[in-house]
């Protein structure tokens, strides 16, 4: 067995590849973690399904409230003298293409005073146990060989990220890091809607739609009341931006706009885990509630040094719907003039 190192990438698969053929498999929103063999200098993508059914999906939003639930279960096992192990990594079967959530499970060894014993979960769930835990994640040495990539630098993501789209009319850039499909004519590829949670414990984001329109994103609510609030974000690594300012702008207009609603910016720090790290700083430019047509906004926070990755999107606290176009992130040195 080979002991891994878990990356997450904060990076959405798109439907189709860069030729234009649809990916194998591809579900919406899957979300990519690498799993890095340091010791072998090669590592294997693992893609799993943001939001659904296991942890490491889970939007940034979440991360503090997930965490939590598994540091209870930790505390609890550890009280009944129970301990996680380690997780490992386990294909469906021998000639799986590609690690996804419908082709692995994590087996989860529980160890007792009487010995160990396994029990099988989702591999987001093993995983996000494994962090929460401190337990050693491992993936068989065969899989490893026949999946892995080589990766002879430190950047364990480099070559599972795509390359930076050229632009019309604008020198390419060095970043290898860069918000992508901002004019929504991919749909909502590289975009996801993430709800916060409700007094009661519930998600709210079923409370809430996006679509993909026009050259424009729609992030609804669909219910009369609403509960909790919900984004439609993109999140992107922060390491080409760091020492920096970065502005979001972007076209709003919103329709019966009861609560807040607007542009959103955040940065977090590194993840202690899978889950997600702590919120460094963030901003919003808000609409005024009510309708408006198309009014341009803008938000700009500072990237510091230990920053991670970047979110930025629109957000709604309450019925109505908010409308996004012309959407640009830019980089500037600290206090540059845009």
């Amino acid at each position: 067995m080979s002991t891994v190192r878990i990356v997450p990438a904060s990076h959405i698969r798109p439907k189709r590849a860069p030729d234009g053929s649809e990916v194998p498999g591809w579900r919406p929103h899957q979300r990519l973690i690498v799993l890095a063999d340091d010791a072998g200098h090669r590592a294997v993508p693992l893609w799993v399904i943001a939001g659904h059914k296991g942890l490491l999906g889970r939007p940034a939003a979440d991360a503090q409230v997930a965490s939590g639930l598994l540091e209870t279960a930790v505390r609890l096992l550890g009280t009944a003298g129970t301990e996680v192990s380690a997780v490992d990594i386990e294909p469906a079967g021998d000639d799986v293409p590609e690690l996804r959530s419908d082709t692995v499970t994590a087996r989860v060894g529980l160890a007792t005073a009487t010995g160990t014993r396994p029990v099988t979960v989702s591999a987001e769930y093993g995983l996000a146990l494994a962090a929460v835990a401190g337990a050693p994640v491992r993936v068989a040495d065969a899989v490893m060989g026949r999946l892995a990539v080589s990766v002879p630098g430190e950047d364990m993501l480099a070559p599972f990220l795509p390359p930076v789209d050229a632009r019309p009319g604008r020198p390419r850039q060095s970043r290898r890091f860069e918000p992508r499909n901002m004019a929504f004519t991919d749909g909502l590829d590289y975009w996801e809607l993430a709800g916060s949670f409700s007094d009661d414990g519930q998600r709210a984001g079923p409370d809430y739609s996006c679509n993909a329109a026009d050259r424009s994103a729609v992030l609804a609510a669909t219910v009369p009341e609403p509960a909790g609030s919900a984004v439609l974000v993109q999140v992107i690594a922060a390491e080409d931006y760091r020492g920096a300012t970065v502005t979001f702008r972007g076209q709003l207009r919103v329709t019966g706009i009861a609560g807040q609603a607007g542009l959103h910016l955040a940065v977090r720090r590194p993840p202690d885990g899978p889950l997600g790290g702590p919120l460094i700083d963030d901003g919003s430019s808000l609409a005024v509630p009510g309708s408006s047509d198309w009014t341009w906004h803008e938000v700009t926070v500072p990237v510091p040094g230990d920053a991670a990755v970047i979110r930025f999107g629109v957000s709604l606290a309450g019925r109505g719907r908010i409308e996004l176009r012309g959407a640009e992130l830019t980089p500037a040195p600290p206090g540059a003039q845009e």
